[in-house]
């Protein structure tokens, strides 16, 4: 075992290796362009209600709230770490894999956090409130406060919206200063007028991603009801704005995943992208009438129902090629869950949702970790990385937002 301190930040950056590092949320190679464009959409009766496509399956029993708190139970049981005091509390992390060899990544350790947070939204214990605190602690511990030495924008971002959603439930002005100074950072270094707007992925500068600018839609929103400062509003404006016409398909539902400099679509799409995108949708909805952003959601939420599932209406495609896509159902059930709740629209898409955390739980291993293929019954002897066994108990939690 390593000593408790997080390994240095190009440590971080460099730990996925060979074909991880080469495909690190960046253009994804061919072969798997070319699986994603074989999902085929498949044509629906529609609603003649709602005027959207219903489900074709029927869900399993819906996973009891206490299954789902048990499932998040497990997952710290394996893989949560208090290592310290931090002032006056406590500080901790989330394992990299169950043999504890590092901290998680910088991104995925922000994303584990809002797995907590989610389980406080639907269960607002004290303990939940606490393990917020002492892992946000654990970012600051091993991060700093600014983050200006990643070089990845996304990464930035991911952490900045970790901080606002736990200032929304601790009213600590740090986690607010850390949300808005490193979202500050990202918009001066990463928004131009290349392409026509858009933040880059990098500093590099070699592709506008949706995985920094949806995201990034969702902070800024959250900045402007934290803060009051319409510049974020107007910011989350224009990078939907920027983004919709070049990402979203309207005719399908897709979003689209990059845009190289040269203005080529270079990736398509994946759950976690799809599902930020369905948030960015739902965090503009309320306050504005045109575009039609609620209309942009349902869409979205129909194609990953129909073509980011094994079959239409079915569980979620398998997506498990390189380290930082393992984990995309983990952000897609956050945000299409809060969609459906502030939508009003459990009776369209519930249904599903539940089939998918009822099938992410019957694959359990017997530690009651579930990795990222739902379909096959999670190894007992795999040396299981945390944030491939993290989607299973956001889907699980999430359902909560609508039940």
């Amino acid at each position: 075992m390593q000593p408790n301190h997080a390994p240095s930040l190009p440590q971080l950056q460099a730990s996925p290796t060979g074909l991880q590092q080469m495909l690190r949320r960046s253009i994804l190679p061919a072969v798997l362009l070319s699986l994603l464009a074989g999902c085929q959409e498949k044509a629906f009766t529609e609603d003649s209600a709602t005027g959207i496509a219903p489900t074709q399956v029927s869900a399993l029993a819906v996973v009891p709230k206490s299954e789902a708190l048990l499932a998040l139970t497990s997952y710290d049981n394996k893989y949560y770490n208090q290592y310290g005091t931090y002032g006056p509390t406590f500080k901790a992390n989330y394992w990299f894999d169950l043999a504890k060899t590092r901290r998680m990544d910088f991104w995925t350790q922000a994303e584990a956090i809002e797995t907590v947070i989610d389980a406080y939204n639907v269960n607002p214990t004290t303990e939940y409130k606490n393990k917020i605190q002492y892992l946000y602690n654990g970012m600051r511990d091993a991060h700093g406060l600014l983050w200006s030495s990643n070089e990845f924008n996304d990464d930035i971002i991911w952490g900045s919206l970790m901080c606002i959603r736990a200032y929304e439930i601790w009213n600590d002005g740090g986690m607010l200063d850390m949300a808005r100074q490193n979202f500050d950072l990202v918009w001066a270094r990463g928004w131009d007028t290349t392409l026509g707007g858009g933040l880059w992925w990098k500093t590099d500068k070699l592709s506008k991603n949706t995985c920094v600018n949806a995201p990034a839609v969702i902070c800024a929103m959250r900045l402007y009801k934290a803060t009051g400062d319409v510049s974020y509003r107007d910011k989350a404006k224009m990078i939907m704005d920027w983004m919709t016409p070049r990402f979203y398909v309207a005719a399908t539902g897709e979003v689209k995943g990059a845009v190289n400099k040269a203005g080529q679509i270079t990736e398509g799409a994946l759950l976690y992208t799809q599902g930020t995108f369905i948030g960015a949708a739902n965090e503009l909805r309320p306050y504005y009438s045109s575009p039609d952003y609620r209309g942009m959601g349902l869409q979205a939420m129909n194609y990953a129902r129909t073509s980011l599932s094994k079959s239409p209406g079915g569980i979620l495609q398998d997506e498990d090629a390189v380290l930082d896509i393992q984990g995309g159902k983990s952000i897609f059930a956050r945000w299409a869950c809060i969609f459906v709740k502030d939508t009003g629209t459990a009776s369209t898409y519930g249904p599903w949702l539940d089939l998918n955390a009822s099938q992410a739980w019957s694959i359990r291993n017997s530690n009651g970790l579930m990795w990222n293929l739902w379909s096959t019954r999670t190894s007992d002897t795999d040396n299981l990385n945390s944030w491939r066994t993290n989607g299973g108990v956001s889907m699980m939690l999430n359902l909560y937002r609508f039940r």
